[in-house]
């Protein structure tokens, strides 16, 4: 890749990492190499299992320990989680180094910062220290103005209307 961006998928409407894994899935059709850093996940999802069928090509990292979600963890299992996203994005930092990579996505990179567990300077430096040669992908709800700043594309995905609304839990392979 010659011009790699930075592009940021963000708002409460849903399909923000379904956008991301489908530009990823289409990269990997064009032979390029996507890694997907995913930040607060920790409970299976369906992407896991279908990108499997790519892995020489889409990898997917998780770092989490905690299988609880943030707003239902204590003190420290807030404060593992802190650690466990660190290490998540010197991860990223080390694949921007090495080049191994054309297409990485930081999947719910937002509720990180939201949640601050990364500081936006720290997520900032990183953007504007990018290689030319790497397409950055960041997703997540409460994209900080900062970010949204350093992008080249931003799309925000807005709810209207919501089966959750209606008290329709989260369905497996739709939802997750």
């Amino acid at each position: 890749m010659k011009n790699g961006i930075i592009e940021v998928y963000t708002g409460d409407g849903k399909g923000k990492t379904t956008a991301a894994v489908g530009l990823g899935i289409r990269a990997v059709g064009d032979g390029f190499k996507v890694a997907m850093i995913q930040f607060l996940k920790a409970t299976p999802t369906g992407e896991l299992k279908s990108l499997e069928k790519f892995a020489g090509n889409f990898k997917v990292y998780r770092f989490e320990e905690s299988k609880k979600f943030f707003w239902e963890a204590n003190d420290e299992e807030k404060e593992l989680m802190k650690r466990c996203e660190h290490r998540a994005f010197d991860f990223a930092k080390e694949l921007c180094r090495n080049g191994d990579v054309d297409i990485i996505i930081l999947d719910e990179i937002m509720l990180a910062l939201y949640n601050k567990l990364l500081s936006v300077e720290e997520v900032c430096d990183f953007l504007k220290n990018k290689p030319e040669n790497v397409e950055l992908i960041l997703t997540g709800r409460y994209a900080p103005q900062q970010i949204l700043d350093a992008a080249d594309l931003v799309t925000e995905m807005k709810m209207i209307k919501h089966p959750f609304e209606k008290g329709l839990p989260a369905r497996k392979g739709i939802e997750f």
